[in-house]
């Protein structure tokens, strides 16, 4: 526990747009005498649409009664606006395991971030379908997994990783996995698996997009971080960004240029699901950033 983080909770909130809403729970927590610290709000339309709401608040002994006070707020407030809503303690860290494959960059950023406590998480373990990043790994006193995929027992190695995740983990986080997760899975997890992959204009799937992109003179590289969902790389996307190239760079350059991009963007949408600020609104989302 942090001092800035102790009796401080995040609440959100996303339901049918109406007046009231925001008076509902502000009287409520004034009710508690809690101290807003931030409050983010959006209105997907104003008539009809759909209402999303962060507050980050500091109520004095929250620790001892945060059941009671979670309840209290479902029976008086959440209840009467059909809210779909999290209340969770900020000075608890989420659990997160990162799946990899044979890239590190991803992954060794996201280790070094916790360990310096830039990302406010415990990270529990690492799974990989290869041993290559064992001592890696276990140099920053992260447990490491090697679970093998074979196409015709994949099934066998996702149960094997579900049964490692089973109670230990908040969050997962692809970092490069080159593996197809199964619907099990992600069933298992909604909205809490989060990917990361190039964004080439133009797009260019399949192995070796660098090389094909350097090829065809690409102007702008880039990453998304999105959450998984059964449809390939097409769940809610939480965080863009690209960097300007020229045909002075070779394919190696493009390829640097590329993991420092992804691993930023990687950092930030991990950061700010940690914090509660993205909701997701169907296949998209809402980030209060």
């Amino acid at each position: 526990m942090t001092s800035s983080k102790a009796s401080t909770a995040y609440l959100t909130v996303s339901c049918k747009d109406r007046p009231g809403i925001v008076a509902a729970v502000s009287g409520f927590l004034f009710g508690k005498n809690a101290n807003i610290i931030h409050s983010d709000q959006h209105s997907s339309d104003p008539v009809g649409g759909r209402f999303f709401l962060r507050m980050k608040f500091h109520s004095k002994d929250l620790e001892g009664c945060f059941d009671e006070f979670k309840q209290e707020f479902s029976d008086t407030v959440a209840d009467k606006f059909e809210m779909d809503w999290t209340l969770n303690p900020a000075w608890i860290k989420k659990k997160t395991a990162i799946l990899v494959s044979k890239f590190d960059h991803a992954l060794m950023d996201l280790l070094w971030r916790a360990k310096r406590g830039e990302l406010f998480t415990e990270i529990t373990m690492v799974i990989s379908n290869h041993p290559d990043l064992r001592e890696a790994v276990e140099s920053f006193g992260v447990k490491f997994h090697h679970i093998p995929v074979n196409k015709d027992k994949k099934e066998e190695s996702e149960n094997r990783i579900l049964e490692l995740l089973d109670g230990k983990v908040d969050l997962i986080i692809l970092a490069r996995y080159m593996q197809i997760l199964t619907s099990k899975l992600i069933e298992s997890y909604p909205n809490k698996i989060i990917n990361i992959h190039h964004s080439f204009l133009p797009a260019f799937v399949g192995a070796d997009p660098y090389r094909r992109a350097g090829e065809r003179g690409v102007k702008l590289i880039g990453a998304t971080a999105h959450y998984v969902t059964e449809e390939l790389d097409q769940g809610p996307i939480i965080e863009q960004d690209v960097i300007r190239v020229s045909h002075r760079h070779d394919i190696e350059e493009l390829k640097i240029l590329g993991r420092d991009i992804e691993r930023q963007v990687l950092s930030r949408a991990v950061k700010w699901h940690l914090s509660e600020k993205v909701l997701v609104d169907g296949n998209k989302t809402v980030v209060f950033i």
